[in-house]
C-alpha cells in the first residue's frame, strides 16, 4: 500500500522502517531536522514536497503527532487535498472529542479515520513490542490491521472513533501516576538518608515493582536521569487530557488533580523539555 506519513520522531521513525520493511511504499513529510527522514529516503521512502504531494500519493496516511492541535493544524492543510477512500490514522495521543469531530467532518468527505495511539515507547516500537488501541468504523479497523500489525504485537479493537484515545488516556493515566509516584517516593527517601540502592533492591521483590519503576531507577542509580524517555511536556499534556475526560464521566477525584499539579509545576518551573524521570533528580528546581 502507499502510505503517507506526518511526524518522524523517536517513534514515528521507528513505524515507518517497519512499514518499508513490510514491503509498504512510503511518502514522507520532512522538515529540518533531517537525522529520521534521510536513513529512510536512502532505504527508498520518497519525500513529498508538500502536503498536497503526500495525500497525492498515499492511500493511507499515518500522522505522529504530539497534540490534539497540532492534528488539527495538520488536517486543516490536507483536507483540501483528500480524496474519497483515503483513510488518516492518528498514532498519536490526542483529546477524544477531538478525534469524534475530526472523524465526523472526513466522513462526510468520504474520508475514513482512526484513532491508534500506542502503548510502549521508542525501545518497544523498535524491537516491534508496541501494543496499539484502535477506535474506528469496523471496517476500516479490518483496513489498516495489516498496516498496524506491521510495527505492533498487539493490536485491540475499542469501538468508533475516539475510543481508542479513550482507552489509552485511561492507560496513561495509570502510568504518569506511577511516574509520579516513584519521583516523590525516592525524594522522599533521599530527605531521609534512606539509600536508594538499597531501598529499590528490596522493592524490587515487592508489589511495588514494575516497569516503570525499574526504567526510572535503574538509570537513575547511575546518575542518569533520562532513563525514561518521554517528556515532562507529554506527560502534562496527557494527563490534562484524561483530566478533562474524567470531569466530563464524573469521575474526577483529588487524586487526578495532584497528579495533574505534579506535571503542570514542573512545566511551568521550565522542566517541559526534559524527560519525566528528571522528576526524580532531588537538585531538580536547581537544574535549569
Amino acid at each position: 500500500m502507499k502510505i503517507g506519513f506526518i511526524g518522524l520522531g523517536l517513534m514515528g521513525s521507528g513505524m515507518a522502517g517497519h512499514l518499508m520493511a513490510s514491503g509498504h511504499e512510503l511518502w514522507l513529510l520532512g522538515h529540518r531536522n533531517r537525522n529520521f527522514i534521510d536513513p529512510l529516503l536512502a532505504k527508498g521512502a520518497h519525500e513529498a514536497k508538500d502536503l498536497a504531494d503526500l495525500a497525492a500519493n498515499a492511500q493511507a496516511i499515518i500522522l505522529c503527532l504530539t497534540t490534539a492541535k497540532v492534528v488539527e493544524d495538520v488536517l486543516a492543510g490536507l483536507k483540501p487535498h483528500l480524496r474519497r477512500g483515503q483513510i488518516i490514522i492518528d498514532t498519536g495521543t490526542t483529546a477524544p472529542e477531538t478525534t469524534r469531530r475530526l472523524a465526523h467532518e472526513l466522513k462526510m468527505r468520504g474520508v475514513s479515520y482512526a484513532d491508534a495511539p500506542m502503548a510502549g515507547g521508542p525501545e518497544q516500537v523498535a524491537k516491534k513490542e508496541v501494543g496499539v488501541l484502535i477506535g474506528a468504523e469496523w471496517e476500516t479497523y479490518e483496513a489498516i490491521l495489516p498496516l498496524v500489525s506491521s510495527y505492533a504485537s498487539r493490536v485491540k479493537y475499542f469501538g468508533p472513533p475516539g475510543s481508542g484515545h479513550v482507552a489509552k488516556l485511561i492507560s496513561n493515566y495509570l502510568v504518569i501516576g506511577m511516574i509520579g509516584l516513584v519521583s516523590e517516593a525516592f525524594r522522599t527517601a533521599h530527605a531521609a538518608q534512606v539509600d536508594w540502592k538499597d531501598l529499590y533492591e528490596v522493592m524490587q521483590n515487592g508489589s511495588g515493582n514494575s516497569g516503570v519503576l525499574r526504567k526510572m531507577m535503574d538509570a537513575a542509580l547511575a546518575g542518569d536521569f533520562d532513563g525514561y524517555k518521554f517528556s515532562i511536556a507529554n506527560a502534562a499534556k496527557d494527563i490534562g487530557y484524561y483530566a478533562s475526560l474524567a470531569e466530563e464521566l464524573g469521575q474526577l477525584t483529588p487524586l487526578t488533580q495532584s497528579v495533574e499539579q505534579i506535571f503542570a509545576n514542573a512545566v511551568a518551573t521550565g522542566h517541559a523539555g526534559r524527560n519525566v524521570s528528571h522528576l526524580l533528580d532531588p537538585a531538580i528546581d536547581d537544574v535549569t
